[in-house]
């Protein structure tokens, strides 16, 4: 049985937050956004920001971020966490990734953290044209010089980089060989404080074949590998 992503993201939105808050243990996403974007003052435009996993590094770094997201149970929670870091320097709203109310060339960085690799199933018939209107809305919402990044999974519970899906590398395929993007690659792995508690808080997104494999390794952390696609604008 499929996952059904949708439901999490209305439902268990908490839930979710505490599954990525265990991510990237080593901090390996901060640095490698930074090697393609200076942060410090910039205006950073978030597609998907979810419960502001990565809302909240850039604020820190000293970006005024504006993040969209269509479910606004996950915006709830982002909120919430950002009011603790405090109320300057962000501004989240909802709105679907295809059609963002951004200024043209407003913004230094645009930022897709694993957004458009739903819609590759979610919209199986016609996922070049869907995925297509979000970057072209990207690409308009940045200034010339600015930059374009998509980051999406290359393997939950893999020591090396790897689509997880046909689907998944026909679009990855697609993002660098028709829009332009080139990738990296970088470990940005889970972890946790026992097994059991890695199991549970991972089963409930990745089902329970990935629950019952970190039970049987012991897994406290758990490999994930990421893929970062990034062009200038």
């Amino acid at each position: 049985m499929k996952t059904d992503y949708e439901a999490i993201y209305l439902e268990r939105a908490e839930d979710y937050d505490r599954l990525v808050d265990a991510e990237d243990c080593d901090g390996r996403l901060l640095p490698a956004i930074e090697r393609v974007s200076k942060l410090a003052g910039a205006d950073v435009l978030e597609v998907g920001c979810g419960t502001g996993r990565i809302t909240r590094q850039l604020v820190r770094r000293g970006a005024r971020v504006v993040g969209f997201d269509r479910a606004e149970p996950m915006l709830e929670v982002a909120r919430q966490r950002l009011r603790e870091i405090g109320d300057g320097g962000w501004t989240l709203h909802r709105a679907d990734a295809e059609d963002l109310p951004v200024t043209p060339s407003s913004f230094d960085l645009a930022v897709a953290g694993w957004v458009f690799g739903h819609l590759r199933s979610w919209r199986a018939a016609d996922w070049r044209a869907a995925i297509g209107r979000c970057l072209d809305a990207m690409h308009r919402a940045v200034r010339p010089g600015g930059a374009l990044i998509v980051i999406e999974t290359l393997g939950t519970g893999s020591e090396r980089p790897h689509a997880p899906t046909p689907e998944l590398a026909e679009y990855y395929a697609w993002l660098e060989t028709e829009r332009g993007f080139s990738r990296a690659e970088l470990r940005t792995d889970y972890l946790f404080t026992d097994a059991d508690a890695a199991a549970r808080t991972m089963g409930f997104f990745f089902g329970p074949a990935m629950a019952e494999r970190i039970l049987q390794e012991r897994w406290t952390r758990v490999p994930e590998c990421t893929g970062l696609w990034s062009r200038a604008r």
